[in-house]
């Protein structure tokens, strides 16, 4: 998953032939699967918006996954978070 990550941000010219490549394979097996991305600055209420939309969207029988990215990591430039102890209601379904 990192490395599928690293390959679509780069801007490197292999690395996006590869990311090309990577998206052309996995798209048509994404069935009708949404992608959404939610942004905004600290504090304003991401997590607690997707923790009501997901628990909203499981209860009507969808199934929800969530990767969460903090891009302001000064070491990494972007690190995948574990937003679980933030959308507690939505881990438990």
């Amino acid at each position: 998953m990192a490395r599928a990550i690293t390959l679509v941000e780069s801007t490197r010219p292999q690395h996006r032939a590869l990311a090309q490549e990577l998206l052309t394979e996995l798209l048509p097996h994404s069935g009708r699967a949404r992608r959404v991305g939610i942004s905004g600055v600290p504090g304003v209420g991401k997590s607690t918006f997707i923790d009501a939309l997901g628990v909203m969207l499981t209860s009507l029988g969808h199934r929800v996954a969530v990767l969460a990215v903090d891009p302001s990591s000064t070491r990494t430039g972007g690190s995948i978070l574990g937003d679980k102890t933030r959308m507690e209601r939505l881990s438990l379904d």
